[in-house]
This record gives C-alpha cells, structure tokens and sequence, in this order.
C-alpha cells in the first residue's frame, strides 16, 4: 500500500526479535531518513499511513 505511493519501507523483525516478543509484537516497520528528506516527505509518510491503516481495518 505504501509502495504505491513511491514510499518504501521494511517489515520484519530488523535483528530484534527479543524486544518484538518481549513487547508482544509480531513484527514492526522501520522508516529510514536520509539528509535529502525533509518535512513534506515526513507528512507524506505519515497521511499514506493512516490510508493504509484505513484499509487494513
């Protein structure tokens, strides 16, 4: 659903899988920001997530 929108993003467990299970979680998102992103690139993120969430519901 993100990647529609030209957004990637990793899924899994990204090496910490004890905290993830501590925390009863089965997996999270990472986003990852580099120096050319910037704000508009934050709130673009975030409104296709609550979309995605949207849909998922």
């Amino acid at each position: 659903l993100l990647t529609e929108q030209g957004i990637a993003v990793r899924a899994g467990h990204h090496c910490a899988m004890p905290l993830l299970k501590t925390l009863g979680l089965p997996g999270a998102i990472r986003v990852s920001l580099a120096l050319y992103n910037d704000s508009d690139d934050l709130l673009r993120f975030f409104s296709a997530l609550d979309q995605a969430l949207e849909l998922l519901r």
